[in-house]
């Protein structure tokens, strides 16, 4: 059940706010947990009773963390065993088939008899609920939140549905708080009204446009590819990812606010950054910010010098790259940021720092194209000759057209993609809403009303409607 889809729209969604608004205060989180199970059910039906699992076993090591409080050894001891047995179940379902065709590579080689390991079912959201589990005994652990007493708000935490399949990835010590007390106001629920459906817009308007052009020209035969028809696919496909989460992301903070969450940004126009790093700090923000507080940092972070940084920011990236998917291109996609991110940390963002601000962004988005046609195409051999397409190297014996992929309503979801990946709009927008009076918000309304009007219509013509973070 995506938030894209009518049913989520006008049945869930409309139920769901009816009966929690309805409930007493001391069962709305009672009332939204069964929410968020039958929300994560409707996808994954019997494959709900390892989140649950999950979810047992980490209260109870919250509960063992406590009853250990001032004894060092015993909860450094129960936090890593914790800790392992997530990350097992996080391999078991998502790596397993991964290291074992890796692993019959070599035995192969070497002549032994190889591993038949079935093909394992990737439960939806299985690395978003378990980096929140890891989040929730380290915090406890470290003292930033207290154990839950409570199984519910621990199990809230973990499933509350607006960002339960693709975040942002709450930290608990963030959230710790709203699952105890929080603020529902009208003013509040109308700006998460506001605020879903401009993520709606992202997602369905202009990510779903670009999506199908994207896809086909990733899905061509080399024969048929030609340069222009490249560009078209890896531009195309970097709109999309982006508008792709962060309007879903958009979405769930909208949702949050309507439950009376307040839920972190994850995204600030990463597409204006002048460097990797500075893309870092605004890309997937809740993801690079955990990597930071739960692995870089605890491994020494930038402390112990060059190397030591060096290899710390290299293990994030690999760990980064994997973590988005069980697949050689994935790996390779993160060590490459990793790479970039290294490089300028040893000096080579000081030189960046004194060249023109147009030439930092020309660098950010070539590093962007290089690393998305990684992230997006199938193999490596296949992004290679994507890559070797795009600089003019390869070149198709039956080239297709642009003019096949690029119809007038691509062509208009990409400049307003383009437009709408800078901070453009947010600041006149600021800046004509603090003076303005009631005939601007009232345009304003008005323009959402319109924007939810067309995502519907696209939604109900059965209109094309990938959704690029299910997987990770």
């Amino acid at each position: 059940m995506v938030f894209s889809s009518p049913i989520f729209l006008f049945l869930f969604l409309p139920l769901v706010l009816f009966a929690y608004l309805l409930t007493p205060r001391a069962l709305k989180n009672t009332v939204l947990l069964g929410a968020s199970l039958v929300f994560y059910a409707w996808g994954e039906g019997p494959y709900t009773v390892v989140m649950l699992g999950s979810i047992l076993v980490n209260y109870l090591a919250g509960l063992v963390l406590m009853r250990f409080e001032g004894r060092v050894d015993a909860r450094r001891r129960a936090l890593a065993a914790i800790v392992g047995l997530n990350l097992a179940l996080l391999i078991a379902f998502k790596y397993a088939n991964f290291l074992a065709n890796n692993l019959n590579i070599l035995l192969q080689a070497a002549g032994l008899p190889l591993l038949n390991v079935p093909p394992v079912h990737l439960p939806i959201g299985i690395s978003f609920f378990t980096f929140h589990a890891i989040s929730y005994v380290v915090d406890v652990y470290r003292g930033e939140a207290r154990a839950q007493r409570n199984p519910i708000n621990v199990a809230l935490y973990v499933t509350l549905f607006p960002q339960l399949i693709a975040g942002p990835i709450l930290r608990y010590h963030d959230l710790a708080g709203q699952l105890g007390a929080r603020p529902h106001t009208t003013e509040r629920f109308a700006y998460g009204v506001r605020r879903f459906i401009a993520g709606l817009g992202k997602k369905v308007l202009i990510a779903n446009t670009l999506a199908l052009p994207a896809d086909q020209i990733f899905a061509l035969a080399p024969e048929h590819l030609a340069p222009g028809v490249a560009w078209l696919g890896i531009v195309c496909y970097a709109l999309q990812i982006y508008f792709d989460f962060s309007g879903y992301s958009d979405m769930a903070v909208g949702l949050g606010a309507m439950f009376g969450f307040r839920i972190m940004e994850n995204f600030e126009h990463p597409y204006v950054a002048t460097s990797m790093r500075e893309f870092w700090r605004r890309w997937h923000i809740s993801l690079s910010t955990w990597f930071r507080d739960y692995l870089y940092i605890p491994l020494g972070g930038s402390r112990g010098g060059a190397g030591r940084t060096v290899f710390n920011l290299v293990t994030v990236f690999f760990l980064c790259g994997l973590w988005h998917g069980a697949s050689w291109t994935f790996i390779l996609w993160g060590l490459l940021h990793g790479f970039f991110l290294m490089i300028e940390r040893l000096g080579v963002e000081d030189r960046l720092r004194r060249a023109p601000r147009v030439l930092q962004h020309v660098y950010v988005l070539l590093v962007l194209v290089l690393t998305w046609t990684f992230f997006r195409a199938e193999s490596f051999g296949a992004a290679v000759h994507f890559l070797g397409m795009l600089c003019g190297v390869n070149s198709g014996a039956l080239p297709q057209s642009v003019a096949m992929h690029a119809t007038p309503a691509v062509w208009l979801a990409l400049g307003l993609g383009i437009v709408c990946a800078t901070p453009l709009g947010v600041r006149v927008h600021a800046a004509v809403g603090r003076t303005a009076g009631y005939l601007y918000h009232g345009a304003v309304a008005l323009g959402l009303a319109a924007i939810f009007l067309l995502a519907t219509i696209s939604m109900a013509s059965g209109t094309y409607n990938p959704f690029i973070y299910f997987r990770f």
